[in-house]
């Protein structure tokens, strides 16, 4: 399912100004974050679908951080 608009929100899960072991992390989540848009319905359900992705991923890329020092 094609969706004429991509949600906004989906430019916080790009990765390619991460280092490669960030991005590693967060690549994982951008693909979920596109197969969600792709897979369901635009509307508030989505949000919240993509915001709380948003929120693991970024807690993924912080535990990744954690674990290198």
């Amino acid at each position: 399912m094609e969706h004429a608009q991509t949600p906004p929100i989906l430019r916080y899960f790009e990765f390619g100004h991460l280092p490669e072991h960030l991005a590693k992390v967060s690549a994982q989540f951008a693909a979920l974050a596109k197969q969600v848009v792709d897979l369901t319905a635009p509307g508030p359900e989505q949000s919240v679908a993509l915001r709380k992705l948003l929120e693991s991923k970024d807690a993924a890329v912080r535990a990744a951080l954690t674990r290198e020092s």
